[in-house]
This record gives C-alpha cells, structure tokens and sequence, in this order.
C-alpha cells in the first residue's frame, strides 16, 4: 500500500518498510467505519463521503504520530473539515440538481435498527431535516448529538472557538427538535406500517393507502433527472395516494416489494426483472406515514446491495 491507496478491509496488513506507515494503518482502519459514518452523516451521500476518506488518508499518512495524543479525536477533526469543504461544494451542485434531492440510502445490518441512537442519526427523515442547517451548524449537530464529541475538540474541528460552538450547538439543536418526528417509533411497528403500505400498493388499494397515511404526508422523490419522480414535493394525504396508484403504480407494474434495513430503519426496496428500482423510506408517526421518502436516481443505488457498516464509536 501506498499514499495513493486506501485501506478498505478490516484488519490492517503490514506494509513494506514496517514501522511508522504499519501505526497508521492501523489507526485509521480501526476508525474507519466511524469516520465514514461522521462524514455520511455530513454529507448524506455515500459516494462523496468514500471521497472525504480518501482525502483524510492521504492527509493522516503525513502526520507525525508521536505528536498525536489521541489518535481519534485527530482523525475526526481532519475528516471534519474535509467533509466541510465537500459539503460546501456539494451545495452549489444541489441548485443544478434536477428536482428534490434526497439523501442516498444505505443498506445496514438489522441490529443497526436495535440502536436507538445510531439508527435515529441516519435515518432518512433526520437527514433531510439536517439539509435545512448550514454547512457549520450541521458539523457541530453531528459531532455533538450523535457522536457526543466535547466542545473543544469540535471547535478545534470547525475552527470556531468552544464558546461559538456552544451557540451553534444550542442553535442548530434548537432546529432539529423542532423539525424531527415527535414520537420514536420501535422497528416492529415501522415494519406494520410498511406492511400496510406494500399491500395497499401492490393492490393498487386508493382506500388502503389513505388509511396509512396521515392527513398532512409530504412524498419526496428523487429521480436526479434519470428517472421519472415528482418535481416537488406532494403534499396531503389523497394526493400522494393519487399520485402512487395514477403515477407510480401504472409505471411500475412489474415491481416486487423487499422489505429490508435501509439507515437503520426498515424501507422497502422496489425491483423490476429483478434490478433494484427505488428505495421506500418513511417517516412513522402516530402509527401512520408522514413522510414517504422515495429515492430512483439510479447513482444513489449502489450503496443497497450490500450493507455498510456504520457505528458511533
């Protein structure tokens, strides 16, 4: 391995020469599902945070070890401003995008929807609430309230000192609460609601669909231009059943419904002949839909054919 490489397996491999280069391989693949979980979280794109990795290795492979004190807290910071920069950029790609845009999904292993915490922080709905902060707000938000990073090592990160973060921190917490779904809702009844929602769908059930959603569900589809998907959000509950019995389900004949874990939370995946064609996430309160989440551009489904391991620690 070289500087131009990155080490993607679990178990970091000696490399010629020895020494200083085998140490800080091994620090960041023991960090490297953490450091890719920050920066998804960041950024909401799987691909563009495989990037910011790349990017922090190549930065972690010129430091000098003996002066790094703790090895992780290091590694997050430089990950950190790398996903800044990355999120920055990627915000003036998203005013070309064509229609909403969503976060990609990820396949994750089923005990990822067991953790209360990790499964809440990459969910679908909360990441499209982070989309509303600026690019600052939403570093300091992540570090803090999924990761539980002390103030003075996300300022170091950010650039700001510990004081500002706190100002942020409570600012951005402030926005989030407001925006984030009012109840946690255990994965079983998810997966019953998601039942509800296949049936009516593969029935072409209008009756069926307006009994799980709520009144005032908002869908959200991101086809990036490829695929056929809303050019803006639909809003009330008989028009997005309308618009999946009339739209959708006409198109897709075809399709079968998975159901699976997609960002800790259980979604149906769509497939035609046997491809993967959209991924379902929703967002469950009061035992009903107020938020369907529907992702085709077809470069955001890479990333469900096999999980991604993702971990707050």
């Amino acid at each position: 391995m070289n500087e131009r490489s990155e080490p993607t397996t679990g178990t970091a491999e000696p490399l010629a020469g020895g020494g200083r280069m085998d140490s800080a391989t091994e620090a960041f693949v023991a960090h490297r599902n953490l450091l890719f979980t920050v920066t998804y979280e960041m950024l909401g794109s799987a691909a563009d945070a495989e990037d910011v990795l790349q990017e922090t290795w190549l930065r972690w492979m010129k430091v000098d070890l003996g002066q790094v004190r703790d090895q992780r807290a290091y590694l997050v910071r430089i990950t950190t401003r790398r996903s800044l920069d990355r999120l920055r950029t990627m915000n003036r790609r998203k005013e070309d995008y064509v229609g909403p845009w969503l976060p990609e999904p990820l396949l994750t292993a089923p005990d990822v929807a067991e953790n209360v915490e990790l499964a809440e922080s990459v969910s679908m709905a909360l990441m499209i609430v982070l989309e509303t902060l600026s690019p600052t707000e939403r570093a300091v938000f992540v570090l803090r309230e999924a990761f539980g990073i002390s103030y003075d090592e996300i300022a170091a990160a950010v650039g700001k000192n510990p004081a500002a973060v706190r100002q942020i921190a409570h600012r951005a917490r402030e926005h989030v609460d407001a925006r984030r779904p009012r109840e946690e809702v255990a994965p079983n009844q998810a997966r019953a609601v998601l039942e509800s929602l296949q049936h009516a769908f593969e029935t072409r059930d209008l009756q069926g669909l307006l009994d799980v959603l709520s009144p005032e569900v908002v869908l959200i589809s991101d086809g990036g231009g490829v695929k056929q998907a809303a050019p803006r959000p639909i809003t009330g509950a008989d028009k997005v059943a309308r618009f999946i019995v009339g739209g959708l389900g006409k198109a897709q004949v075809a399709l079968t419904s998975i159901h699976t874990v997609v960002n800790g939370n259980p979604a149906i995946v769509l497939r035609v002949n046997g491809e993967i064609d959209g991924v379902i996430a929703v967002r469950v309160e009061d035992a009903r839909i107020t938020g369907l989440y529907y992702v085709r551009n077809p470069q955001k489904l890479t990333r469900v054919e096999s999980e991604t391991p993702l971990t707050l620690t």
